[in-house]
């Protein structure tokens, strides 16, 4: 099946999504697969950001050419989750202490970010920051920077995890990731 027969179509930001954080950290089939399970996050989509590129598609990244980071924007409801613990599972999904990797996945477009768009926001993100450098042994190396030059991915990469479970990379790096945090796939499709 090619993936032009995949293509779905992509879901505007609803309007109870009151906040929105864009995220770095690795694939973001593993970010967006978490994230549509947790209570409260209303809207999930993978795409790039922050890169040079004006409308990256997924050579241009995976080689490199526009900078980019593989990313999943999150939009949730702040009277369901807080930002905070939002991003304290950004920090439990993957390793934000390696530079521009994340287990076999190399180079800069697989960089742990943060990506915000209030001051109160990026407030947040350093106080938590703070907070999680006491869980590791080494730095965190997690980019903070204001969102700049997002754009969503091919519609074949969303809810990519949830059409294709048994697929090699879900089923040896996503599905151990969700069992990690006790996350599942009918959890998944409820969002």
């Amino acid at each position: 099946m090619s993936p032009e027969s995949l293509e779905i179509a992509l879901p505007d930001l609803p309007e109870n999504a009151a906040a929105l954080i864009t995220l770095a950290g690795g694939c973001f089939w593993c970010l967006e697969a978490a994230y549509r399970s947790v209570p409260g996050v209303v809207h999930c989509e993978s795409g790039y950001s922050n890169g040079h590129e004006p409308e990256p598609d997924y050579d241009s990244v995976c080689g490199g050419a526009s900078g980019h980071a593989e990313v999943v924007q999150v939009g949730f409801d702040p009277n369901q989750i807080d930002l905070a613990s939002l991003l304290r599972i950004f920090f439990a999904l993957h390793d934000p202490t390696t530079l521009n990797r994340q287990g076999d996945d190399i180079g800069s477009q697989y960089r742990s970010g943060i990506y915000f768009e209030t001051p109160a926001q990026e407030k947040v993100i350093r106080q938590v920051l703070v907070e999680q450098a006491k869980s590791f042994g080494r730095p965190i190396v997690t980019e903070v920077a204001p969102l700049s030059n997002y754009w969503p991915a091919e519609a074949y990469h969303q809810r990519y995890y949830e059409r294709h479970p048994d697929q090699g990379y879900c089923a040896l790096v996503i599905r151990p990731k969700l069992d990690k945090l006790g996350l599942t796939l009918p959890q998944l499709l409820m969002v």
